[in-house]
């Protein structure tokens, strides 16, 4: 299911969900509509926590159904009570905080920013239990901001060149294919949340984008 929906007012979703097939992080502070909309669309758990103290979850976390790497500012409550929920979290050792923006990742595998440590691909592959290939969107380093990403499918900035895409497509095991979001904004991950089952995007997202996210990212099949 695709649902336009804004969070308080604000579109960029990505920023503060992570999301994968099973269970969703959002804000603390998220109002139940939104956490109603959330469930019914990606058909997950949805878990409100915060993150390094924030409630950007999406920009500090990057996870898949085996667990998520996180800030390695997330406290110790925060990582503890996620693992009381049963998630398999690890800290990534780098001095970047906004993983999220760093990652793009679903079940078959990820692709990281040329700005993470080989110790920090380390630890996402063993977190998320896959391959780890590196690679820029559009030549650009925040490819977690620039993509959404599902077992399905993958949607991508629209510079994206023909051999990032070749990359990431490897690495992800799924098609790509570039588009927007929220009226011509190309910080496609920013300002969505997508899993399997679904996808949320902005209010201001358009008919013609709303088609091109549901071939991209795998809901016209069958």
């Amino acid at each position: 299911m695709i649902r336009r929906i804004n969070l308080s007012g604000n579109p960029n979703l990505g920023v503060y969900i992570s999301v994968t097939d099973s269970v969703a992080l959002i804000p603390v502070n998220a109002s139940p509509k939104f956490e109603d909309a959330l469930r019914e669309a990606l058909e997950v758990e949805v878990l409100r926590t915060s993150l390094s103290g924030s409630s950007l979850n999406g920009a500090l976390s990057a996870g898949n159904s085996n667990g998520f790497v996180v800030s390695n500012q997330a406290m110790d409550r925060e990582v503890e009570a996620l693992m009381a929920a049963g998630l398999e979290v690890t800290r990534i050792p780098d001095r970047f905080t906004a993983v999220g923006n760093l990652v793009l990742a679903n079940d078959n595998g990820a692709v990281a920013s040329p700005l993470l440590s080989e110790d920090a691909l380390n630890v996402i592959g063993d977190v998320l239990e896959v391959d780890v290939k590196v690679s820029t969107v559009a030549g650009l380093n925040i490819i977690g901001s620039l993509g959404a990403v599902t077992n399905r499918g993958a949607l991508l900035h629209p510079h994206t060149s023909e051999d990032e895409m070749r990359v990431i497509e490897g690495a992800l095991g799924v098609e790509a294919d570039v588009g927007t979001v929220n009226h011509g904004v190309a910080l496609v991950g920013a300002c969505s949340a997508a899993n399997s089952n679904g996808v949320l995007v902005g209010e201001e997202t358009t008919g013609p984008e709303l088609a091109r996210i549901e071939e991209a990212l795998g809901f016209l099949e069958g």
